[in-house]
Formats: C-alpha cells, structure tokens, sequence
C-alpha cells in the first residue's frame, strides 16, 4: 500500500509540531513538503534532517504558501494539513476550496492527536485571538501558584524562526538567555516579561523534548499561548482570554473558537476600556456555545514612568507587530496610554518607514498611523530603529511588552507602557485555582 502524501501548511510553529507528534517516523505517511505564511522570510530553508527522523534523511523544504496548488500538482499530494492559526472562518473556507479543487482531502487535525499529556498538572492560557492578554494572564496565574509554594515553568507557543537545530528546546531564566538564543523582537516580547518576574520559560521546536525537561523542575506546567492557538499539552485547567474590542471574533476564527468552545474559565479582559455592547455580546457568545465555563472579568490597567513625556506631545506610537497585522487590531497599549495622559497628537511613521517596514504596511495596509514593533531579523530591527529615529515627532511611546531601549538606540524622548491583569469582582483567578 503506497503511503499517503502530505503537504503541511503552516507558519513555523504548529505545523512543526503536528509534523512531530503524528507525522515524524509514521510509515503510511510522507510529507512532502512544508508552506510558510503570516511570518516574514521564513519559507525558502528546510525541516533538518536532525529534527525530522529517520524517514526524511534530507530533511523536508519549506515553500511559500503562494506555491500552494503548484505543489500539490507537482507532488501528486493526497492531504493537505491547516495547521496555523488565528485565521478567519472565512479564510480557511478558500484555503479548502482550493486544496479540493486541486483534488486533495483538506485536514485540520484535533486535539486528541496534538496534544502531549503531562507527568505534572498543566494550566493552558489560550485566547480568541491574538493580543487578548494571554501573557498577562499567564504571569497572574503564575504570580498566584508562586504565592501558594508552588514551582511553575511556562512553556510558549513556539516563534522557531532561526536555527531550527540549535532552537530545539529552549530555556530561559535570565536577560542573558535572550541574547545567547539570538532571540528577535517578537521572541523577547514574549520570554522577557516572564524573566523579569522571575518565571523560567522554554520554548523551541521539540515539544516532546521541551516537555521532559521542563517536567523535571515544574510542579506546574504554564502553557502561555500563541496567537489563538490550542495547547500543545493536554490541559488540566484551560483558561481563555477574550477580547471585548473584537465582539464576535470569538465565533469567527480559528481556532479561537475551539479554544472557547473547550474552556473551564474564560476571562473577559480588558473590560476598563471595551463598551458595554462589545462586553455584552461576548458574554452572550460566552453563554450560547459553553455555558459551563466559569466567567471572570478582567481588566489590564496600564502605567507609564513618567507621563510628562506623553503629555501635550507630538507622539510616535509603537505597538505589538503581530496585534496590529494578523491580529487586525487598529490600536493597542501605547495608543491608550497616548489617549489617557495626553498627548497633543499621534504621528503617522508611514511617510518615514523604511525597508522592511515599508513593506510590512504594503501588506497590512489598515495598520493605520501606528508603528508595528517588527523585528524578525537583524535588518528588520535595523529598520525599525531608522523608522523610529527618523519620524518628526517630540517622543516615542513604547507599547510592546519589552523595552525597546535595550535593542535599539531611540534619538528622542521614550516612555514605556506596562499593564497587568487584574480581576474585577468575584470569581477571581485564585478563586478558581482553590477550588479545583
């Protein structure tokens, strides 16, 4: 019987771990090759040989998704496996229709097949989508565990966009780490947080293998998600994070809507600036499709050092990148933080980017008059620092979980956002934790 060929459509993180799980040294399958969407200059290098197993000595290519179709032709491919996310229903609809039409099955694996079961219990922090406040949530249930004696290590959603072979398992517990894995803007975004309270976090490529040494040390396992992916462990508590500024989205995209639809807790977040509609239609889609799930409400005040840098100023804002782009979020943080203390007016970069962020708004154009804090390689920071120190504006507002300080030398005056979740009423996250 000949083997079934694959063709796994991904965005360096699921899709390699789907592939490890299920397709790696499984004999009625042979993946031919990997596509590559959603992260810049990611396609174009392979799947190592040292990663892939015995049955792909060569390794496997990873293609851009625009080669899709020609692929499948080229490979005579039988299945195509989706496995990237925070995706719109709608989206994934053409991506089938034109596998089908290409003449192969469309696949979209489940839970049962992905998920690794923990020898330690595992807390799973997912969302609807991307930039709900995962990692907020996350440092607040590690904050509460830590306070009850508790050992916990976070695992996050894999950003592989380096060194697949060097990036296999990932540990980081101090600055230093973040330099030693050449880690990029959107990596420290996520890990740096963690280090400065204290937390250590893995990350990488081998979830099986980050899973063994993380065990060794944890009493808790924190799974801080990506995006709005679903867990890569089995969980036994899955909390969700949703978006009252993106009413419906919770029912709309994937797989945001199967992380809702398998939740114990779902927290309402940013409830101090959404509307009551927004708030109200959540909650009613809360209800409809899990009724079960024990609602919290939450809010993610934000800080800044010193306001008088904001304050009657002509200001540059700089955002999360993935919020803004697949996020499709038109503000964030720094555009609140300009709206509370202040500032006489937001600059558009747009008429000083360059390079590479020049491109990222020719592919994302409804950004709008914010900066993305693109860094996904040396020359995209480079670009990012020119654009920052380029734009005429009096300060910079930074509303990226990290100080972009330490990676880039800003030519004017800067002020940091920081936010942190905090539960409004009651059931709060330590009333939950007590009780299961």
């Amino acid at each position: 019987m000949s083997k079934k060929k694959v063709l796994i459509m991904g965005a360096a993180g699921r899709d390699f771990h789907n592939f490890n799980l299920y397709f790696r040294d499984n004999d009625e399958f042979e993946v031919v090759a990997f596509t590559a969407t959603q992260i810049p200059d990611i396609d174009g290098r392979a799947y190592p040989a040292e990663l892939a197993g015995k049955l792909y000595p060569a390794g496997i290519p990873i293609k851009a998704e625009d080669d899709l179709l020609d692929l499948i032709n080229e490979h005579g491919v039988d299945q195509v496996v989706f496995a990237y996310s925070d995706i719109s229903h709608e989206y994934i609809g053409h991506k089938a229709a034109m596998v089908n039409g290409a003449g192969a099955d469309f696949v979209m694996m489940g839970t049962d097949k992905t998920m690794l079961k923990a020898k330690v219990p595992v807390i799973a922090i997912t969302a609807v989508r991307t930039g709900c406040g995962k990692s907020q949530t996350t440092r607040r249930v590690s904050e509460i565990l830590k306070a009850k004696g508790k050992k916990t290590v976070a695992i996050r959603h894999p950003m592989p966009y380096g060194d697949l072979v060097a990036q296999k398992v990932q540990r980081f517990a101090e600055y230093a780490d973040l330099a030693k894995h050449k880690c990029t803007i959107e990596e420290m975004e996520e890990y740096e947080p963690h280090v400065a309270a204290g937390n250590v976090i893995y990350a990488g490529v081998d979830y099986g293998a980050i899973l063994e040494q993380a065990e060794k040390e944890a009493d808790v396992i924190l799974w801080d998600g990506g995006n709005n992916d679903t867990s890569f462990y089995k969980p036994d508590i899955m909390i969700v994070v949703v978006d009252p500024h993106r009413p419906g989205h919770e029912m709309t995209y994937y797989p945001g809507e199967t992380n809702l639809r398998t939740a114990d807790v779902v927290v309402i977040n940013k409830m101090e600036t959404a509307d009551s509609d927004g708030i109200e239609e959540v909650r009613e889609n809360i209800m409809e499709i899990n009724p079960n799930a024990i609602i919290i409400e939450g809010a993610s005040p934000l800080s800044v050092t010193d306001p008088s840098i904001i304050r009657g100023k002509r200001v540059l804002v700089v955002e999360d990148g993935p919020t803004l782009t697949h996020g499709e979020m038109d503000y964030g943080a720094g555009v609140v933080a300009a709206q509370k203390y202040g500032a006489a007016e937001i600059i558009d970069p747009r008429p000083w980017t360059t390079g590479t962020i020049t491109e990222t708004f020719e592919k994302y154009p409804e950004i709008g008059p914010l900066l993305p804090a693109m860094g996904y390689g040396e020359q995209q920071i480079r670009d990012l620092e020119a654009t920052i120190n380029a734009v005429d504006c009096d300060a910079v507002i930074i509303g990226t979980p990290i100080d972009l300080n330490k990676i880039i030398k800003i030519n004017k005056p800067s002020v940091r956002v920081e936010y942190s979740l905090q539960e409004i009423g009651h059931p709060t996250l330590e009333d939950v934790l007590n009780e299961i």
